[in-house]
Parts: structure tokens; C-alpha cells; sequence
């Protein structure tokens, strides 16, 4: 973290990036750091270039820049293990380029790499951030609700089993720093009536392999067929996550230009590996992959039915 703050230090011009798609944790760490250094680096021009994500769009909306702000910059590249997810690749424009992540490590890319696996979400790296240098820096409210919205979305509300007492510690400091909980819960738990529609579909419509992987596919035509947006879609994988018989649940969803996209989810084995195989990778228990035709949806089947039935035999 010394490395970081001496940089930040050093350059007059930050660009903040993330990952395409992004989700609650990206957006929350990126804004969270953008006002943890808008407050104590007033001259510095900083940016949020990337992708929005509307379901957290109340933190703020990341814009495209000219190609000149990367002149003599410095970009902090956040929650993204790859090089190419990024949604905006103009970091390699950048003078130097930091890596902020707490995935597993598959690209070592930029000047430097801060990686934290133990770490269940990125915003909470950049809140013990804040915390090793609270003698000289200020938080202020916008930073705090930035970053609990991270860590609450990337916990699953503090659910998941990657949260640890670190977890809790950045959590209370931010909530010491104005977090309206209320109003953020309001944020994240409204659903429209088309979401709400979709989740009817998927719990009707799910499936469950013989050793109990549950899934569900969206093609193209579904998803347009029920009004939500690709990322409303995606977030639907928690519909099917609390099936007694199933260990291991994913949806498949068909984006445009034919891409289809996993996100594979699991309370037991690690499904890290089985996503490598299929272009992804992530945590061990929350992955992301893609299958290259509807074609090979039988065989990641087969697969992930596999893995479920040898941790049920493990189990034992």
C-alpha cells in the first residue's frame, strides 16, 4: 500500500477503470476511491472512465475520456484479474498502471499488482486503504457509502463464507463515517415488476442434474422477451441458490452478438477451476465463463454434475 499512496502522490492525473459489465464492487470501488481522493487531493484531476451498472447507478455513472487525459497519468486498474475485461483498455496510455484486485491471479499486468484473495471484495482493499493512512486522509460520506455498497453487494450482504473479521472491521469504520444503511438497502432491494416476472420464469423453468447442479439458460430472445436489462438478468443466478440438493447453480445467458456467458456459483466445491476451462476464472466459489455455441452447454453439464457428484462423495 506504501507503493499506492506514493504514486497517487506523484501524478497529477488518476484514471480510475473497471471491469466490463460491472457490478456492485466495481463501481463501489471505484467511487469510493475517486472521493477518498477528490477529498484529500484537491488539485488532482481525477476520472472514472468504464461501463455503468444501473443497479447501483445512485453511487455514479463512469463516462469515456478523451485519450488525452492519459498523458502523464497514472491509471488504478480495480476488481478485474484480467487485462482484457476491462471496459475501458486506454490504460495502457497511462505512464504507469496500478492493479487493485482481490481475485485470483491469472494476469499480472500494469507496473505494479496489488492483490488481496483473502479479500471478499475490492472495495474492501481500498477502505484498509483508507484506514492505514486515516492520521492524514479524510473519509467523507460519498467515499464511505461507495465502498459498504462494494462490500455489502460483493459479500452477498455479508453472507457469503469469504467474509472475515477484516470484513466486518472496514464495514463498521465505514458505517462510523455517515452510512445511511437504510437507504441503501432500499436501493438494492427494489425490484420492477418485469424482474420480478423473470424470477417467476426461471423458478418454473430451472433444471437439476441427477447429482444436483442446478441451472438455468436465458437465450436471446427470452431476455428481451421479458423487458430487463442484461445485467437485471445476470444478477438472477441468486434465484436458484438455496436448493437443499444443490451444492453448485449457474445461469447461462446469451448476450448479444452470440456471446454466452456463465456465472457459476457455489456453497461447497470450487468451481474456479471448471470456469478456466471454459474462458473464465474468478473466486473458488463464485466464477464467471463462457461457452463458445449452446452446442457445448451439454458437455459443461456433464461436467459440473461431475464436480457435485465427487464433493458428495467427499462429503460422506
Amino acid at each position: 500500500m506504501e507503493k499506492i499512496k506514493e504514486w497517487i502522490e506523484q501524478y497529477d492525473t488518476i484514471i480510475l477503470h473497471g471491469h466490463i459489465r460491472p457490478d456492485g464492487d466495481c463501481i463501489g470501488s471505484q467511487y469510493g476511491l475517486y472521493y477518498l481522493l477528490k477529498e484529500n487531493y484537491p488539485k488532482k484531476n481525477i476520472y472514472i472512465t468504464g461501463e455503468t451498472s444501473e443497479f447501483v447507478s445512485f453511487i455514479g455513472r463512469p463516462e469515456l475520456i478523451e485519450d488525452k487525459h492519459f498523458n502523464h497519468a497514472l491509471s488504478i486498474c480495480l476488481d478485474c484479474a484480467v487485462s482484457d475485461r476491462l471496459s475501458d483498455s486506454r490504460f495502457t496510455l497511462a505512464e504507469k498502471v496500478i492493479k487493485i484486485d482481490h481475485h485470483i491471479p491469472v494476469e499480472d499486468y500494469g507496473d505494479y499488482q496489488y492483490v488481496d484473495t483473502t479479500a471478499p471484495a475490492c472495495a474492501q482493499i481500498i477502505t484498509e486503504l483508507y484506514m492505514k493512512y486515516q492520521r492524514e486522509w479524510k473519509l467523507t460520506k460519498e467515499a464511505a457509502t461507495a465502498l459498504y455498497v462494494g462490500i455489502s453487494t460483493d459479500t452477498g450482504r455479508f453472507k457469503y463464507d469469504s467474509v472475515n473479521e477484516r470484513t466486518f472491521m472496514a464495514a463498521a469504520e465505514l458505517v462510523s463515517h455517515g452510512v445511511n444503511l437504510s437507504d441503501i438497502d432500499n436501493h438494492l432491494s427494489v425490484e420492477t415488476m418485469e424482474t420480478l416476472k423473470l424470477k417467476g420464469y426461471i423458478l418454473s423453468n430451472f433444471k437439476i442434474t441427477e447429482h444436483g447442479f442446478a441451472y438455468i439458460t436465458l437465450k436471446r430472445n427470452e431476455i428481451e422477451q421479458f423487458g430487463v436489462s442484461d445485467e437485471d438478468a445476470a444478477a438472477q443466478v441468486s434465484t436458484i441458490s438455496t436448493i437443499d440438493f444443490c451444492p453448485v447453480w449457474a445461469i447461462l445467458l446469451e448476450y448479444p452478438n452470440d456471446e454466452i456467458r456463465i456465472r457459476l456459483r457455489s456453497r461447497g466445491p470450487a468451481v474456479n477451476l471448471l470456469a478456466n476451462e471454459y474462458g473464465g476464472g474468478g473466486h473458488a466459489k463464485a466464477s464467471g465463463a463462457k461457452l463458445n455455441c449452446w452446442a457445448d452447454l451439454n458437455e459443461f453439464v456433464q461436467k459440473a454434475d461431475w464436480l457435485v457428484e465427487q464433493y458428495k462423495k467427499e462429503m460422506r
